[in-house]
């Protein structure tokens, strides 16, 4: 009986394996490379492509799918920038002309320039945090803390400020977008019979269109509200300058210092100016949140389109913050008011500007606080959604969603018509709040889950950043503490203007 031919794709092996020890016929890398090996090796590196197109082998956790920030993952870089954009640029910046007149030319210019700077290195830092260790990805700035610092101590660290930063920004916004739209209507409405609503109902007025939009299910589906937000608010920040520094300046404006009548009040006020400074740059409580929602795999991990669209947006952010801030001190210099830019431009220009140019600022500023809101709410809807869901293992129904977030939008609006001093806050809120979340604790998650060789670059620099961000939160918050008792702030108490 004849013996059939082989039949193999490669050719065939030689059968005077007399030659070959047997030991080393029966090694594994003998068989790797025999014809047998072969269809395991194509397996393996068929697998390989496999994971590197659908990520990382890492246990999905089924409540995700369930919850506002992580239920859509189909984000890209330009998702990125209008979130990094409308989170970056608020009414905060609005207040950078008054820390000026506290610090003067020098001293501004450079504090401003150290922020931004640092601010854009631990932006860094978060994006690249996001997916450190292969196979888990830490979605929410909590998250990271608590693998960072231990579960109690991240917890404990990071809760007060992200709670703040959000449910205290809806406040805030509430407050300002109710105040300028009121004033918007006084504008366009000059010859209109009947007495005006008044702050409390424009107030109403506002949160109603928070709670139509606040609906919106998840963080990508408020992308399109994000960019007519980013939109708005680099059109605004724009107009004001420009209206401000073409028009004759004010008179008796000057550039000295504005001095407290002692050198410990001195040194405070430059210390809340800081603060103030550091106020402006917030966003940062939210680029994990926003790095989720975009897909990731080992050949294309969601780092890239992230870190994409943030440069794109801090630029921006870059182009309207320094042109606001050194435009704004030239303009009004110590004159500027505490309330911000805004309201000094409408009182010392209201005679000179066109009130179709005011009411258009005004207009732009009520759209952007309407965006704002909405990216700023998302956390805590997801926290009050992650809390339902872990405790009942099912998705929140779309009612309990809609009577949440109703009710936390009112209690943004009780908060605004409570405290509508809020703004006067900028210096206290960015140290207890925008310090640490946007300076501090970045620094210290890297030493901390990354490990860089001691005495190394990396090491010095995460170390030397940190600790001065530690001492840098601790004064600003005394200098904010006492700004206020020195200026004699009345606290007047469901009173909004």
């Amino acid at each position: 009986m004849e013996r059939e031919p082989e039949v193999s794709s490669l050719p065939s092996t030689p059968q005077n394996n007399h030659s070959i020890p047997p030991s080393v016929a029966r090694s594994p890398r003998r068989m790797m490379l025999s014809p047998m090996g072969t269809p395991m090796r194509k397996a393996f590196g068929n697998m390989k492509c496999y994971l590197e197109e659908i990520g990382h082998i890492a246990k999905l956790n089924p409540q995700d799918a369930w919850l506002p920030i992580t239920e859509s993952r189909n984000g890209n870089a330009y998702y990125s920038a209008f979130h990094n954009l409308n989170a970056g640029i608020g009414f905060q910046c609005l207040l950078l002309p008054v820390a000026f007149s506290f610090l003067g030319w020098f001293w501004g210019v450079l504090a401003l320039v150290v922020a931004f700077l640092w601010q854009l290195y631990t932006l860094w830092i978060l994006i690249k945090l996001h997916e450190v260790i292969p196979g888990r990805r830490y979605n929410r700035y909590i998250e990271l803390a608590q693998a960072a610092f231990g579960e109690r101590l991240g917890s404990w660290l990071t809760s007060f400020p992200i709670i703040s930063l959000s449910a205290g920004t809806a406040g805030g916004l509430i407050a300002i977008g109710g105040s300028t739209l009121h004033l918007f209507y006084n504008l366009v409405c000059i010859k209109c019979h009947g007495q005006s609503l008044t702050a409390i109902e424009w107030y109403l007025v506002f949160a109603v269109l928070c709670a139509i939009i606040a609906q919106l299910p998840n963080l990508n589906s408020v992308a399109g509200v994000s960019l007519i937000g980013a939109v708005m608010a680099v059109a605004y920040s724009t107009m004001i300058w420009i209206l401000s520094v073409t028009r004759d300046r004010p008179p008796g404006v000057s550039y000295d210092v504005a001095k407290p009548y002692s050198s410990v009040g001195a040194a405070f006020s430059f210390l809340n100016a800081l603060g103030v400074i550091a106020f402006a740059f917030r966003g940062h409580n939210l680029a994990l949140e926003i790095q989720a929602t975009m897909p990731s795999t080992l050949k294309h991990p969601a780092y890239v389109p992230m870190w994409r669209g943030s440069k794109a947006a801090y630029t921006l952010v870059a182009i309207c913050y320094f042109p606001l801030a050194i435009g704004g001190y030239w303009a009004y210099g110590k004159l500027m008011l505490p309330t911000g830019i805004l309201t000094s431009m409408f009182v010392f220009h209201r005679s000179d500007i066109s009130p179709a140019w005011l009411a258009t600022c005004f207009l732009f500023v009520v759209v952007s606080s309407l965006s704002n809101f909405q990216i700023y709410s998302m956390p805590t809807f997801d926290l009050v959604e992650q809390t339902y869901t872990a405790n009942t293992n099912k998705p929140c129904p779309k009612l309990h969603r809609f009577v949440f977030r109703l009710l936390f939008v009112f209690f943004g609006f009780f908060v605004g018509i409570a405290f509508p001093f809020m703004a006067s806050f900028g210096g206290l809120l960015g140290g207890v709040c925008s310090v640490p979340v946007t300076f501090c604790y970045p620094c210290f998650m890297w030493l901390k889950i990354k490990k860089p060789p001691k005495l190394s670059f990396s090491w010095y620099l995460n170390w030397t950043l940190g600790i001065l961000s530690v001492v840098f939160t601790i004064v600003v918050t005394i200098g904010g503490i006492w700004s206020i008792v020195d200026t004699g702030l009345k606290f007047q108490f469901f009173k909004p203007q």
